[in-house]
C-alpha cells in the first residue's frame, strides 16, 4: 500500500480542527491530484438560530465562492454552558463544504452576518472523498463550470 494512503487511512479515523493559512488563490490553482489529497477541502459546521439567519449565511457563502454547497439541518438542540449557567436553544445547523485555504475568510464573512456574541464556526478536513464532488467543489468556489 503506498505511504500516502496509509497516511489517508491512519488520518480518516482522526477529526482535527483545521487551521489552514495557506491563501485562497493556491487552492484555485490545484492539480486534479492535489485536489484528491487529504485536508485540500473543509467541512464546516456552523450554528444559528433560525433558518432565516442560516438561509443568509449560506447564500453569502455561496455567492462569494467561499463555499461550494452549504446544507442547512434543522431542528437541532444545543444545551450548553454560557455565562455560568446552563442554556438550551433550538438551532439550524449549515454543514459547509469549502477548500481548507478559503477557511479564513470563511469565519470573518460568517461572523460579520452572524447575531451571537461567539458564534460556533468548526471546520475538520475532508480525508476521503468522490473525485468528482471533490471536483465539484473546486469548480464552484474558482468560477469554474459549476
Amino acid at each position: 500500500m503506498p505511504k500516502s494512503r496509509q497516511v489517508l487511512l491512519g488520518c480518516f479515523s482522526v477529526l482535527r480542527l483545521v487551521s489552514s493559512t495557506a491563501c485562497r488563490d493556491r487552492a484555485f490553482s490545484m492539480s486534479a491530484t492535489e485536489i484528491q489529497q487529504a485536508g485540500a477541502f473543509s467541512v464546516s459546521y456552523v450554528t444559528a438560530p433560525s433558518k432565516d439567519v442560516a438561509e443568509k449565511i449560506a447564500s453569502g457563502l455561496v455567492e462569494n465562492r467561499l463555499a461550494a454547497c452549504v446544507n442547512i439541518i434543522p431542528g437541532l438542540t444545543s444545551i450548553y454552558r454560557w455565562k455560568g449557567a446552563i442554556e438550551k436553544d433550538n438551532e439550524v445547523l449549515l454543514m459547509i463544504k469549502s477548500p481548507s485555504a478559503s477557511l479564513a475568510n470563511l469565519t470573518t464573512f460568517v461572523k460579520s452576518l452572524h447575531p451571537y456574541e461567539v458564534c460556533e464556526i468548526i471546520s475538520l478536513p475532508i480525508q476521503q472523498g468522490n473525485p468528482d464532488y471533490l471536483q465539484f467543489l473546486m469548480d464552484a468556489t474558482a468560477g469554474g463550470k459549476h
